[in-house]
């Protein structure tokens, strides 16, 4: 099989892959033509690539198309799980925006820029006047209560399988988990609700390689996004379980089983829950 990356360090972990320089596409066009595969392209090569030479891509067009803006996913995850979804304010910025979101959340409140990514555009707003200001640079207002939870589950499904699940603590006096932003790891006890949510949404959805951020809130999960080029710091020997994970998704004769998979913290069944609750 004949495969093209245009993102070495993503493919390290498989066998027999060309690289080509994403600005050097047309450069190339008769191997890309003769391709099989081509992996990690950029998001700007999707239109060229898939409709204009019909070719097949890793990860899939879904995950490109829904990964990449904040707003559109989250539309998605309201319009096929809303109970599994922190309630959401996305507005345009105005006056009677800010006073709808101040009345439903109150303070302080989560704003997330739309395209963003390892906590970057994430902010903590703690009253009307901060709400105002970040209104005032940014076109559309994405807003969510401050949840009560101290971390959230970093959950990496690439073609169906679960490559790791940890949690991301959030530092103390912080409000961002992601390890890039001072987060610590811990691997124990993942629950098992969380894990079969992030893989119900990569099946819905089409999408084969991403990292779910995922709360659990009285027990509860929620998602709060997918991001598909997921850091790989929370990933022991990342390179060659994803190279593995991906050669075996995408039948390239790979039988590298993954060895380690999530700690799952075991489910209660329904009859237990009803007597807890009863």
């Amino acid at each position: 099989m004949k495969l093209i990356t245009f993102d070495a360090f993503r493919t390290l972990g498989i066998a027999g892959v060309r690289y080509i320089k994403p600005e050097r596409m047309l450069d190339h066009l008769d191997e890309i033509r003769a391709a099989d595969i081509l992996l990690f392209p950029e998001y700007w090569q999707i239109t060229t690539l898939v409709y204009g030479l019909g070719k097949r891509i890793f990860p899939s067009l879904p995950s490109y198309a829904i990964g990449h803006d904040k707003v559109e996913q989250t539309r998605v995850f309201q319009a096929i799980c809303p109970d599994n979804v922190p309630p959401t304010e996305i507005r345009g910025a105005s006056r009677q925006a800010i006073d709808d979101i101040e009345a439903r959340f109150g303070y302080p409140l989560i704003v997330k820029e739309v395209k963003s990514s390892m906590g970057a555009g994430v902010k903590l707003i703690q009253s009307r006047g901060e709400l105002e200001a970040h209104a005032a640079e940014h076109p559309v207002l994405y807003a969510q209560p401050r949840l009560d939870i101290d971390r959230d589950l970093r959950i990496v499904v690439v073609g169906g399988e679960v490559i790791t699940a940890y949690w991301r603590v959030t530092p103390l006096g912080g409000y961002r988990s992601n390890v890039s932003q001072g987060g610590e790891t811990a691997y124990d006890n993942i629950p098992a609700p969380a894990i079969e949510l992030a893989l119900q949404l990569a099946e819905a959805l089409s999408v084969d390689h991403a990292g779910f951020d995922i709360a659990m809130v009285d027990g509860h999960p929620m998602v709060f996004e997918f991001n598909r080029l997921f850091g790989n710091q929370g990933i022991q020997d990342s390179s060659r379980r994803i190279g593995a994970a991906i050669s075996r998704y995408l039948a390239l004769d790979n039988d590298d089983k993954d060895p380690t998979p999530p700690v799952l913290t075991p489910r209660r069944s329904r009859s237990e829950t009803l007597q807890e609750t009863a």
